[in-house]
């Protein structure tokens, strides 16, 4: 298999497949992506790798690879298992000077003499469970990847057995099953040394150590024959994992456009209609409470925050954020840089709310004029903190509607650690998840599950209605004694009332 001779007729791997590594960039796939690498990317065991001349960002990817034994066209989930006849280590070698020009393709970033490195040894795909073989990678000696396969987003077979929907997997083919988190960047002198092992398998088979030698190669890109590499700040924070890790003191907003990995929407919901969303802005958070309360759900209200704009009202689907507890190792590695927080401020949507979990703690500020200005301009609906607000005054005046516990001028840092986004979170008591629908008005804050959001504004809206109804009786001096609620007599008043209007109308 490692033989230049015997190579495999397809190669092909998964961008991004590891829940670690998902954190790490900021973005969850819905679905498995690929892409292939040439058949003479491979290399063996003990070999050298060349970081081209003009080039900076040559980086490491420790991965299982999966060896076809028998052709697979159109398996299932259930039987793409028994298509696998080996498991081994792979080094998905990537030079991100290039990424930018193929986007997803990785044609050029991944394709490079010697960027495939496999083996020493097979394992039995039969001797192993899928969903509990390891890897880990070593630089220079130093451990730099440890996961498992139970830390895939998707499973080992899905990636089989999908494909195969598509085109015939043949005898020999190579699956990389992507890169768990801690893949970064290496320099000539480097060794990287890569194991695939089950250790807790009969007999604990491992791959044994795949070794490359990084090495500086002589030979200039000609600019006359196609794009050139380039690198920015962008590409270094991939690159190496993070911006701190690539020198950076910030972050910069990745564009979106220049990653390798198709980025897939990490929220699924499909947003409001306007019809819908005229009936909530209709309808006050109070009616709104007494239908939720109706329908056994209790503990939908955010406690504890008040606008930031007096009168003013919020209805949109919520994009969450989570913050941990400051710890100084853990806000180095999260905290700064392109972070959780800036991503999703970045990322927000027409008509969306952000809901950010600060644990209650008000005592520092969750955002602040800048990110204000930005979610403005992404047309954010609001945002929903049980934390404090830095620049309050600055905030108000850009007009974003923020519903917090209040001012305060500390920086996140202080309390904070922006730790992921997009997840379900806990705000004021009240459990939210993306794609809630969130109303905010003078009352306080609701979440609605958007399952039942129709129902329960119908009834609120026909709630408000016959509370009108019985305003007007009040202020026309009736008591309240039977009317507020209404009695069987004062019921059929108020539906007589209502047939002669729909009669007139």
């Amino acid at each position: 298999m490692t033989d230049s001779n015997a190579r495999p007729g397809k190669i092909i791997a998964v961008h991004l497949s590891y829940a670690s590594r998902a954190e790490q960039r900021g973005r969850r796939p819905a679905h498995p992506s690929y892409f292939f690498k040439v058949a003479s990317s491979v290399a063996a065991p003990g070999g050298i790798v060349e970081r081209p001349a003009g080039t900076e960002l040559l980086a490491f990817e420790g991965e299982i690879a999966l060896v076809i034994g028998a052709p697979a066209r159109h398996v299932s989930i259930e039987d793409a298992w028994s298509h696998v006849a080996s498991i081994t280590a792979a080094n998905d070698l990537g030079l991100y000077d290039l990424r930018a020009n193929d986007k997803g393709s990785n044609v050029r970033s991944k394709g490079g003499d010697g960027y495939t490195p496999l083996g020493p040894d097979l394992i039995d795909a039969r001797s192993v469970d899928p969903t509990d073989i390891r890897v880990r990678t070593w630089v220079n000696g130093e451990l730099r990847q440890d996961d498992n396969s139970s830390g895939l987003i998707f499973p080992l077979a899905q990636f089989v057995a999908d494909l195969s929907q598509h085109f015939t997997l043949d005898t020999g083919d190579i699956i990389l099953t992507g890169t768990p988190a801690g893949s970064s960047v290496i320099v000539p002198g480097d060794v990287v040394e890569v194991e695939v092992d089950a250790p807790s398998a009969p007999g604990a088979p491992s791959s044994g150590r795949l070794v490359t030698t990084v090495t500086q190669g002589d030979a200039p890109f000609d600019e006359t024959l196609g794009s050139m590499p380039s690198v920015d700040d962008t590409q270094r924070t991939e690159a190496w994992g993070s911006a701190e890790a690539a020198g950076l003191s910030t972050g910069d907003a990745p564009d979106a456009s220049s990653l390798a990995e198709p980025v897939e929407a990490s929220k699924t919901h499909p947003g409001l209609s306007p019809e819908l969303r005229a009936k909530l802005e209709k309808a006050p958070t109070a009616g709104l409470s007494s239908q939720l309360r109706k329908r056994g759900l209790h503990s939908c209200f955010i406690d504890g925050v008040a606008s930031n704009l007096p009168g003013v009202k919020i209805v949109g689907t919520a994009r969450t954020l989570r913050f941990i507890p400051a710890r100084e190792d853990l806000f180095t590695s999260h905290g700064g840089g392109y972070n959780a927080q800036k991503r999703l401020f970045d990322a927000v949507d027409q008509g969306e709310i952000i809901v950010i979990e600060a644990r209650g703690d008000a005592t520092t500020g969750t955002l602040g004029d800048i990110l204000a200005l930005r979610a403005t301009a992404r047309g954010a609906a609001g945002v929903v903190t049980d934390g404090g607000v830095r620049d309050f005054d600055e905030v108000a005046r850009i007009g974003l509607p923020v519903f917090s516990r209040g001012a305060h001028p500390s920086v996140l840092g202080r309390k904070h650690v922006p730790w992921e986004l997009d997840v379900t979170i806990g705000c004021g008591g009240a459990a939210v998840q993306p794609g809630d629908i969130i109303v905010g008005d003078g009352d306080g804050v609701i979440v609605i599950p958007p399952s039942i959001v129709s129902e329960v504004v119908d009834a609120a809206l026909a709630q408000e209605d016959e509370d009108a109804w019985i305003a007007v009786q009040v202020q026309a001096g009736h008591p309240v004694d039977g009317l507020f609620p209404m009695n069987a007599q004062w019921r059929t008043t108020y539906e007589a009332s209502r047939g002669t209007e729909g009669d007139r109308a």
